[in-house]
This record gives C-alpha cells, structure tokens and sequence, in this order.
C-alpha cells in the first residue's frame, strides 16, 4: 500500500470545485473513530483561521461521522473532500516521495493567505513531521495596511522568486508530527504577495532522504493569485469625529479578511476582528464583503457590505453608533489587566508587541484608561515602556500606563497581585524575578510605600465553590493563583486595596468578598479582561466605570477605584449615581451614620443594552465556562429585561426589572436596615456597584458570625497551599503574618453576635 498527501484548497467557489473529479489514488479505508476526532480537530482550526469549511459539507461530515456503517462513513469523509485535492502526495512503504497535482482550483489572494488540507495517507504508520519545502517561499510579509514588514535581506532575483510563503499550520489543535493514522489531514498555508499567475514548486517529504527517485517528490503549480485593492476607510465617532473602531470582515464564503493566519501586528492573529482609523488603508481582493464594525461595548453593532469590484468604490465610510457614553455622567472606564506579551501574542520576531499595538486596541474598544501590566513573560524586555507616567501614545481621554503583575515571579502561588501607579518597578535589591518575595505581603507593603493602588488579579482561580448561593459556607482549596492570600492580608491596615472581578466565575469571585465585608472590611472590587490571557477577544470586556469630578486622568480613575467611587461592569450594563440616603459609595466616607435603624432609600441609575433576540450560545452555557460575566446571561426569559438587586449583607433584598434598550432609568427602592450593614446593587453577572456602609448605633458591621468563622477556616486552608512554597528565609515572618490574621479573625468571631 501507498502513503497518500494530498492538498485540498478551501476554495472560493465551493460548488464549482465539487464537479472535479477525486485523485485517482483513491485512500483506503481507515478506522472511523480516530479519523472523526482528526477531522474535528481540523473544522476548530478552520474556524480559528477565518476559512471555515462551507456550512454544507460540515452537516455531510456530520451525517458521515453519524453513520454507523465505518467503511462508508470513511468513504464519505474522503467524498466530501477529495473534489478539492490540489496535490496527491505517494509515499511508499520505504518513506519515499512522490508528488502530482490533484484537482482543486489553485487560487490565491494578493497580500492575503489561503488555507489548503494536506491529506495523509499512512501506509507506513510515519509519526516523523511532514515538512514542506519550496524555493518561491520566503519573507515576503507585507502588513494587512499595506506598509511592508521588516524581512531578511534579499536580492532582487530572490525577492522575485519569493513571492509566496508557504508553511503548515501546525499550533493547537494540529500537530507537528503525523499520527502514523492510516488517513489524517493538516493544513497547508500559502501567502501571496504579488497578484496574477505565479508558480511554486512545492515538495514534501517525512526526513531526509524520505524524497523519491527522479524529483518525484514535488510539483510544479501555477496559481492566480486575485488581485488586492487599497480600501480607504472613513470612521467617524457619534459627534463625527475621526475614530478608531472594529472590523471583522468576511466574503461570501465567510472566510475572515485579512486571513489570521499570516497577520502581523498591529493586527492580531487570535482575533477574527481589526483595528483601523479614519484614513487607514485595507488591502481587500476583488469581491463582496460584510464588515461588522464597533467602537466597544457602549456602541451598538452593525453590519454593511462592500463591494471591492473595479466598480466599485475606494473608500468605504462607517459612522458609530453609540447607545450610551457613561462619561456623560462623569463615569470613566478602564480595565487595569492588559498584557503587550505572554498568552496569545505575538513572542517571534519580538518579545511580545509594541505600545503603538495595544494603543489601537484601547482606541478601538474606547477604553478611557488602560493598565498595561509588564509580567513574567518577556518582562526584562517589556519593563522598558514602564516610566511611572503615561505613556506618551495616550490621548486626553485615552490613557494608557504601563504598570505591572507579579505574575510569573516566586510569589505567584499565593495569588497573582496588581501593582498600580508605581514609581519604581523593581523589588528593592532583586535584579531578578527569582529574587522577589515567596509570598505578596511584603511586596503589597513595598508598593503601598510608593503611593501604589494594589490589589488580586482574577481573584476566583483558586476559590472554586459548587451551586450558586452567595455567599456560601464551603471551603474553596485556597490552591490558585487568584484571591488566596487576600483573605490574610485584608487583616493588615492599608495593604490591599481591591481585588478584580469578571474574568473568572462570579460566584468565586464574590464569595470571599462578600464574607470579608460582613466582617467589617472594606476591600473593593474592580472589573479586569487579563487580556490575552483569560480573555482574548477584546480589550475592556471587564470594565471599572470610576465616577470622576473634575478632568479625567489616570490618578482620577485609580481614585475613584480605591475609594470605592466605582463599579464594575461588562461594558454592556451600567449601574451609575448608586446613593443610599442620598450618600455615595466612595465619597467621602461612603458611610451613614444613623443612632437607630434606618429605613433607606436607595437609588441608582441604570442601564443595559441587549438585542431583541436572545443568544442562546452565552446564556444557556454554566456560570464557570467563559464569558463569565455578559448582561445576556442576566436575561430574563425571552424578555429584553434584567433585574437590577440591592444587596444587604450579601443578600438580595429588593429588586426590580429593567427593560435593557439602551435607556437609562432612574430607579427607587426602599430598604430597611436594622444593624450596622454594606448595601451594593448588582445585576449579576454583569455589574456589580461598590457598597454604601450604614452604620447604626455606632457599631461596627459584624453581620454574620458564620462569615467570620469561614474567614478564619480559610486562614488556615490557605496555610496549608502556600507555606510549603514560601522560601525558609521569609517563612517565620510570614507565619507571624498568618497568626496575625487568625487572631483577628477570632476577634471578629467573639464580636459577631449571629
């Protein structure tokens, strides 16, 4: 038997490509179960790329793989993808190559990446890599704007022949090596540069010395590579100013523009959208395309398409419509956990991407502040944009700061922490990562010395509880890297400042909250993306809204986060001017004090945006799978409503629906408080306010004794992970660190009544 590789072109005219006749080396059989699990590893990364396979021969591989006769299930698979074989690669039982044409149309796109199938045929059981060679392929990259890209020195000879780049796509889910599966497939990539017909000799082999006698083992192809028109685009905000927004573009095949696969910063290749400014260029072959286009979450979406024909226009415009600017009410919005590396980006050629990169994604997303945090990744390359101050990309309603996570760092056990509006960047006598503290404390205290805001980063990793009550008596591992150590330095005055909120599973995250304030601490909450990291689909999809009185600047908007001045959010709901008894949380005490119980009236204006249909994909899925929080999981019903819950002590104890069109609407409750409380509104899981804490008789809030022992329980479960990762050096003063907080904790419990 024979080992057959096989190209097959995931083509623009899918109908007129499944007239061609198969190959005639037809594949044998092969077992159906491992070959359904290769095939759906290939539809993820289709997707992933931007060039899915049709709708219709998904359902046929369905049905196919649905078939319970195996032979003609396997038969069916390769019937569904053969007519679209651009090369038929034999390699015999001895490893060698051979390679033809098959019968897929080879089309290309000019300064853009088409996606072919290698179909494998494994006679043999190879496991070695396939590799792919050709003398036309090179650096040839030229930005999606159209500028070129840095590259290695060529002659102009070379820079002629190379004119494609062509490689496998083998990241998550595919792999670099074959199964050694009778019949598998990977994915062939191939960049054009230029437009028109061009010629690539391609061959394939499994090592060296695995090429077949006579040259066998490559081919000769010419290819039309469609031509690429220069897109001018016009964006404009809601008041007609030049904007900044959000494209994700596709053609009738809804394949993505620019493809992913090749794309280069500034754009981004784990995400299906782009960035570009009024006046910006987009290189787009000749076709139709539906572009959806947004300035963030406070902006509705929409969707036009563009004819890029000869007949058609140079430029396309696109106005934003925006269905709420919390700014308007002096509410600014910042996520303060972004990453430039690490995680999804970019780490070839450079070590992560540069500010001018990041700077489009908060533009785009309209995000007022942004915290840039440097981290362990490429941290000795990325800590050079670290100056204290503002970076000198940001505009005077679009901050960005770099400032840091110590994440990656020896402490990172204990919980990844927030350092915010730091002087200085390194830890006092370490010149290394490795030589920072085992545990956050000390480096808590180091940067409060410095006027820092500190606080958790994605504070439920670690915290995980079952169901959904809140708060909740059972005892997470304390075995993350989220809010672990907070339930121990909460105890200690002026060491934490908040701790983030809606990028992990909101009943995590709020729990320890929850209990600490019924305790009588006042630890805020802030809302972070850890972009992308946790989430990489957009900067600000976790949002702080910090009320500001007076100019927006970066120390404003911390202000407003550490007094509490503040809520968090999804982008997409909003819980604005919160007032118990006309007080404010955050300003100035954020406190009523009251002689005797009080009947409160508590007020906030709300809004929320969701569209008339429900999106069964986000709301239907458990609170612990991603998008953690969304206003479409606060749904109610079919309707287009939302409640909108005050909160006393942790519990709900008044509520009203709010018709979520964009409109904000004044609402009213009345509450009784009877003892010393923290009241906050909520619309869960998409905003959350800081609480107003009412006072009453003088006493402090010890709301509930079962909360105070939880806390204490905690203590120790938290002992129990992190000491043994605390270095000896710094572990007696940690253990005084600890027993402090056990004692306080004992304190809380003997002054709790119930």
């Amino acid at each position: 038997m024979k080992l057959t590789v096989a190209l097959i072109f995931i083509g623009a005219a899918f109908a007129q490509e499944h007239q061609h006749p198969s190959p005639s080396n037809q594949t044998p059989p092969a077992p159906l179960q491992p070959l359904a699990q290769q095939v759906r590893q290939l539809e993820d990364a289709l997707n992933f790329l931007g060039q899915a396979l049709p709708a219709a021969d998904q359902q046929r591989i369905n049905q196919a793989i649905g078939n319970p006769n195996e032979a003609a299930a396997v038969e069916e698979l390769q019937t569904i993808l053969d007519p679209l074989v651009l090369l038929a690669v034999d390699i015999n039982p001895e490893s060698r190559v051979k390679v033809e044409q098959g019968a897929a149309k080879p089309e290309l796109v000019q300064a853009g990446t088409r996606l072919f199938l290698v179909k494998v045929t494994n006679n043999g059981n190879v496991t070695a890599p396939l590799n792919v060679e050709s003398p036309n392929s090179g650096p040839v990259y030229v930005r999606s704007n159209g500028s070129p890209a840095p590259a290695i020195q060529l002659t102009p000879r070379d820079s002629a022949e190379r004119w494609a780049d062509i490689s496998l796509f083998q990241q998550p889910p595919m792999r670099k090596r074959l199964t050694g599966l009778a019949l598998e497939y990977v994915i062939l990539e191939i960049y054009s540069r230029d437009a028109g017909q061009r010629s690539a000799k391609i061959a394939f082999n499994v090592g060296q010395g695995s090429q077949d006698i006579g040259f066998r083992n490559d081919v000769m192809i010419v290819f039309n590579a469609l031509p690429a028109r220069s897109i001018t685009m016009r964006v404009k905000d809601e008041k007609g100013r030049p904007a900044m927004a959000s494209f994700v573009i596709r053609d009738r095949q809804n394949r993505i523009y620019p493809s992913p696969a090749k794309r280069l910063a500034p754009d981004f290749f784990f995400q299906p959208q782009i960035y570009r400014a009024d006046g910006e260029t987009l290189q787009l072959p000749a076709g139709y395309y539906t572009m959806q286009y947004s300035g963030g979450p406070e902006y509705i979406p929409h969707t036009r398409e563009f004819d890029a024909s000869k007949a058609g226009s140079d430029e396309i415009s696109f106005q934003l419509d925006r269905w709420i600017d919390p700014s308007q009410y002096g509410w600014y919005s910042g996520d303060h956990h972004i990453h430039a590396a690490g995680c999804s980006h970019y780490m070839n050629p450079t070590e992560g991407v540069e500010p001018a990169d990041m700077m489009r994604q908060i533009l785009g997303e309209t995000l007022n502040t942004a915290s840039v945090l440097t981290w362990g990744p490429d941290y000795y390359y990325q800590k050079q944009f670290f100056s204290g101050n503002d970076h000198p990309l940001s505009k005077p309603d679009r901050i960005m700061h770099y400032d840091l996570e110590v994440s990656g760092f020896p402490s990172s056990h204990a919980g990844h922490i927030i350092l915010l509006n730091l002087k200085q960047q390194d830890y006092p006598g370490a010149k290394r990562i490795e030589e920072w503290p085992t545990w956050d404390l000390p480096i808590f205290r180091w940067a409060k010395s410095q006027g820092a805001v500190v606080g958790f980063a994605h504070s439920g990793w670690g915290l995980e509880v079952s169901g959904a009550e809140l708060p909740t008596l059972q005892m997470p591992g304390f075995d993350g890297i989220g809010a672990n150590e907070y339930i121990v330095d909460v105890t200690h005055p002026n060491t934490v400042d908040f701790i983030s909120t809606v990028d992990t599973p909101y009943v995590w995250e709020l729990n320890i909250w929850y209990h600490t304030l019924n305790v009588g601490f006042r630890t805020r909450i802030a809302g972070e993306t850890d972009f992308p990291c946790i989430y990489d689909g957009r900067v600000g999809m976790g949002r702080t809204y910090s009320k500001i009185d007076g100019p927006m600047n970066y120390l404003s908007w911390l202000k407003g986060l550490q007094s509490g001045f503040s809520y968090v959010s999804d982008g997409k709901t909003h819980l604005m001017n919160f007032r118990v008894n006309g007080e404010s949380a955050g300003s100035g005490a954020g406190e009523i004090r009251s002689a005797g119980p009080v009947n409160a009236t508590v007020t906030v204006s709300a809004a929320a945006y969701l569209p008339e249909v429900p999106n069964d994909a986000i709301r239907k899925l458990p609170y612990d799978q991603k998008p953690y929080w969304d206003v479409e999981r606060a749904r109610i019903g079919d309707t287009r409503e939302v409640p909108v819950e005050i909160v006393v002590n942790g519990r709900a104890v008044a509520r009203q629906n709010l018709l979520a069109d964009g409109k904000v609407r004044d609402l009213k409750f009345a509450v009784p408080v009877k003892e010393s409380s923290w009241i906050a509104a909520r619309t869960l899981p998409a905003a959350h306010t800081n609480p107003v804490f009412v006072m009453v008789g003088g006493k402090p809030i010890r709301a509930s004794r079962a909360s105070a022992e939880w806390c204490l329980n905690a203590v120790n479960q938290c002992w129990t992970q992190k000491a043994p990762r605390i270095a000896p050096s710094e572990l007696e003063e940690a253990r005084k660190a600890y027993d402090h907080a056990r004692e306080v904790y004992r304190q809380l419990i003997r002054e709790s009544e119930r």
